[in-house]
């Protein structure tokens, strides 16, 4: 892996290289329309990108609403996992969303996700409950995580 990874809000011309981490990561994904509107629609919204070079390999979004921010996906390429970079981008969204005046965020996680609960708690998450037959695609509950900041 190169050394020149960056870490940047993501814009309107990240979306094509978003949606291919989408359909890698995830049974649902989001459509382009969602993704341009959280950009350019969404007050609340915050995105940030990892790219190597200048592929993007990672993105993380985040809603910060008065003190509360609230993660609304992360999600890495296959061949990037397991290397801390997750851990990278989510210590980095939490900064700031506090920095922006959040003082609590919360997540919701497949219950089955274990490595993604791992990290989670390794940043100070904690279980919060549950969302009975959250995910739309198979119905499975979500374990909703909270951690002060």
């Amino acid at each position: 892996m190169n050394k020149q990874i960056t870490l940047r809000k993501m814009v309107k011309a990240d979306i094509d290289q978003i949606l291919i981490i989408e359909n890698e990561s995830f049974a649902t994904t989001w459509s382009r329309e969602s993704f341009e509107n959280e950009l350019t629609k969404n007050r609340f919204a915050l995105y940030l990108v990892l790219e190597d070079e200048e592929v993007i390999f990672g993105y993380c979004g985040v809603w910060i609403i008065v003190d509360e921010a609230h993660v609304t996906n992360i999600a890495l390429l296959p061949n990037y996992r397991g290397k801390k970079l997750g851990e990278t981008l989510l210590t980095e969204i939490m900064k700031v969303a506090k920095e922006k005046g959040a003082k609590s965020m919360t997540l919701e996680v497949r219950v089955s996700n274990h490595v993604a609960q791992s990290l989670y708690r390794k940043l100070g998450f904690r279980d919060g409950g549950i969302r009975k037959n959250y995910y739309t695609d198979n119905q499975e509950d979500a374990l909703v995580m909270w951690v002060n900041l």
